[in-house]
């Protein structure tokens, strides 16, 4: 989850809001509407405690034509495009430190390509390294923050009072895209069900890293963004894919600008691992079920499909730009989880809440896909290019099940 989001979206956010108050509340609410989608996976989790994440779930509940386009969207959308993302995020914070005559492209493409090996190779090494990465990445960002928060406070030794936010008016439809970009922050939060016939006791575990997972990353999203909005001038930082490098930068000079530098590399290469690591599985689940080429069937280490994830994220990476894809892909996401959580509701109608109990039924799921279907639809008519590419992404996938149904005579 601690991905590219956080550390670039708040910069965009600002110069739609104008406000670092309603930057933050969009934070807050953002996270409240994950732990709501978290809660209702955990649900479905405990129901269909098997891999596949929205592809699996949306097949049981609703049709398998609705779950392979599920797993059509995260080939694309899900996996390929925010692996993208992060390694446009990367090149927006490290791209001064290797100089103009390198294309920034050449480190997304690097770190891809140095993840797919670390996964595509050997799965525990994989694993080990992943989980190491992500415990520097975690300790980093409390320091940073605690850092922040102290440089921040009045005093002698501190930095001096920044500008007052701006007093333009609130705009629902800006805070409506901000909500899309956020939830794109977010969205790692259901990365368990990817792996749930892999982990054990997973009626238990699977919600659980789910909800403490959302919750976790929801307290260190609020409190470095109020770090990184509080930090410099309003518009110092509107607009900026490197809000962080620029708020680093005021709060402790070129030292701290580089700390925090070397802090986003490492949470962003770890962002771009975990996604190389599980997108796969999706993919593998899908030629089990024979809707992919047989050569991405289910391995020990999944190697054709790491590389065809790997792969298709370059090219992503040397074709767009950094805001486009947030949109795109926050509200292609968007759709795609809420048309599951729909699936939980469809599957407790026909099994009943006995079989099918979801905490704090009905107004969770009601907050999620209300949260989640408001934003989508403002955004998509502030942003109608990234809205119409998105559910055109969609439909491409229904001609290509029906070719691939009748290729396999079902």
């Amino acid at each position: 989850m601690l991905g590219v989001g956080v550390f670039t979206t708040s910069g965009f956010s600002l110069a739609d809001l104008g406000s670092r108050e309603w930057v933050l509340a969009a934070w807050v609410v953002g996270g409240g509407i994950a732990l709501c989608g978290a809660t209702c996976y955990g649900a479905l989790a405990r129901r269909i405690p098997e891999s596949g994440g929205e592809y699996t779930f949306l097949s049981a509940t609703i049709h398998p034509a609705v779950g392979f386009t599920a797993g059509w969207v995260s080939l694309l959308a899900g996996f390929t495009a925010p692996i993208a993302a992060a390694a446009l995020g990367l090149q927006a914070y490290l791209g001064e430190v290797f100089g103009s005559h390198l294309r920034p492209e050449w480190l997304g493409t690097a770190a891809i390509a140095a993840a797919a090996a670390m996964h595509g190779l050997h799965l525990e090494a994989g694993l080990r390294l992943q989980n190491l990465a992500v415990g520097l990445k975690l300790a980093a960002i409390v320091c940073f923050i605690g850092l922040g928060s102290f440089l921040l406070l009045p005093g002698p030794a501190t930095q001096a009072a920044t500008p007052a936010a701006t007093s333009d008016a609130f705009e629902i439809g800006a805070f409506a895209v901000t909500l899309v970009w956020i939830s794109f922050a977010y969205s790692g939060w259901n990365a368990t069900v990817y792996f749930a016939g892999e982990v054990s006791d997973p009626n238990r575990n699977v919600p659980r890293s789910l909800w403490l997972g959302a919750t976790t990353v929801m307290v260190l999203y609020v409190a470095l963004n109020a770090v990184f909005v509080y930090a410099a001038p309003l518009e110092d930082l509107a607009g900026r894919a490197d809000v962080g490098a620029v708020a680093a930068q005021a709060l402790g000079g070129e030292p701290l600008r580089a700390a925090l530098s070397a802090l986003v590399a490492l949470a962003l290469f770890t962002s771009i691992s975990a996604m190389v690591m599980a997108g796969p599985r999706v993919y593998a689940q899908m030629a089990e079920d024979g809707l992919f080429p047989r050569l991405f069937r289910p391995a020990a280490v999944p190697s054709a499909a790491v590389v065809l994830q790997a792969g298709l994220a370059v090219a992503v990476v040397w074709s767009t730009g950094l805001a486009q894809l947030l949109s795109y892909v926050g509200f292609l996401l968007g759709i795609s989880a809420a048309g599951t959580v729909c699936g939980l509701l469809i599957l407790r109608r026909r099994e009943g809440a006995a079989r099918v109990p979801i905490p704090g039924f009905p107004w969770i799921p009601a907050v999620y896909l209300v949260g989640t279907l408001g934003a989508s639809a403002f955004m998509a008519t502030r942003r109608p290019s990234e809205a119409l590419a998105g559910l055109a992404t969609a439909l491409v996938a229904l001609p290509l099940y029906a070719a691939l149904r009748w290729r396999n005579g079902r």
